[in-house]
């Protein structure tokens, strides 16, 4: 797969060798170039934002996804391996190649294809008669019984081929505000509530594990409050053509919503994203 590296003489961080991360911030010294890896799913690689690297294919990684913008604002050098559709397992078997002792920053979204939340949604859309209250409930029985698990043997993976770097999971928002205002997408009321309790216990288990690996979280739930489908200033993309930009973050969601939300995590200033 194509890995996309931005290379600047400068860099905003420090990270470990040269400085202390901590949670609350970065504490900066001699600069040195960042080595970050952003590893996912359609989240991160930036399917949403209706743009994309040529050579990227069905990744569909986009210049104006979150990694893209953190890395430019940092400095950083970036591999760019997240990949549209990537469960967990696909992550492992194909995200993995470029970590190293030497990389000083990763970040991770994954969990949301495990648990099928796209397939879902689809189905929550069908007409009426059809309902997704079996596609709901089978998500959330992987999301509590089955995903735990398989984030916890990532997040190992990743702190084994990458033991100096910092790890921040990325979360996923909820999606919907209860109104219905895509005609070609029927999505009750009582479903969109369903499904924003389903993000939430997405959000929950990911945190849960990341915390257990020692990683930073990211929560993207209530900074996307006020920006979900049919709000007035959207940051998540409603039914849309072609179908592949659904439902995901548009260029807003990304250069409002994700990134100074992962820079923040960093101790970073995010005024020029």
């Amino acid at each position: 797969m194509g890995l996309f590296r931005l290379r600047s003489a400068r860099i905003a961080i420090t990270l470990l060798g040269t400085a202390t991360f901590t949670l609350a911030g970065v504490h900066t010294a001699h600069a040195a170039p960042a080595v970050y890896t952003a590893l996912g799913d359609s989240y991160s690689s930036g399917v949403g934002t209706r743009t994309y690297y040529p050579d990227s294919g069905s990744c569909y990684r986009s210049a104006s996804a979150y990694p893209v913008l953190a890395a430019a604002r940092l400095g950083a050098t970036l591999t760019f391996a997240a990949c549209s559709g990537a469960r967990v397992a696909d992550v492992l078997a194909n995200q993995l190649g470029s970590l190293s002792p030497s990389t000083t920053l990763v970040t991770v979204s994954a969990g949301g294809n495990d648990a099928g939340f796209a397939n879902v949604i689809t189905s929550c859309a069908r007409p009426w008669p059809w309902t997704c209250w079996g596609d709901i409930n089978n998500a959330n029985a992987v999301i509590r019984d089955t995903l735990p698990g398989r984030l916890d043997g990532l997040y190992r993976a990743i702190r084994d081929r990458a033991p100096n770097a910092t790890v921040v999971v990325i979360g996923y928002p909820r999606i919907f505000n209860g109104e219905e205002c895509n005609l070609g997408a029927r999505i009750s009321p009582g479903e969109q509530a369903e499904l924003n309790r389903t993000a939430d216990l997405l959000a929950t288990a990911i945190g849960a594990r990341a915390a257990a690996a020692g990683f930073a979280f990211v929560d993207a739930r209530t900074p996307f409050t006020r920006h979900a489908v049919c709000d007035d200033t959207e940051w998540i993309n409603g039914l849309s053509y072609p179908i592949l930009e659904s439902y995901h973050p548009n260029t807003n969601g990304h250069a409002a919503g994700y990134a100074p939300l992962l820079l923040a995590q960093l101790g970073v200033a995010s005024t020029a994203v």
